[in-house]
């Protein structure tokens, strides 16, 4: 059954390729949902699929890619709501 999960990213973690490098990471992983640049300097992604490869999501998205220094992760599980079809970065 697949699950959903939301993550916020707090710390250097625009201007470093955050997004794009979450683009990569999810696609690979097969996931669908988005990350987004929130007003605040944190970046949000919210992902659904397999509770396995969302873990691998989220343990990724701790340390981000080289350019990002993570200072604080939040997250939290939800249901599936089959929202969406693919991986994107919003804007």
């Amino acid at each position: 059954m697949d699950s959903r999960i939301h993550i916020r990213v707090s710390g250097i973690v625009q201007g470093v390729f955050f997004r794009a490098n979450t683009f990569d990471r999810a696609t690979a992983l097969g996931v669908s949902g988005y990350v987004l640049n929130l007003p605040d300097g944190s970046l949000e992604i919210v992902a659904e699929g397999d509770k396995e490869k969302l873990v691998k999501l989220l343990n990724w998205a701790s340390h981000g890619p080289p350019e990002a220094t993570v200072s604080k992760i939040e997250h939290s599980w939800h249901d599936s709501k089959k929202e969406f079809k693919k991986f994107e970065i919003r804007y």
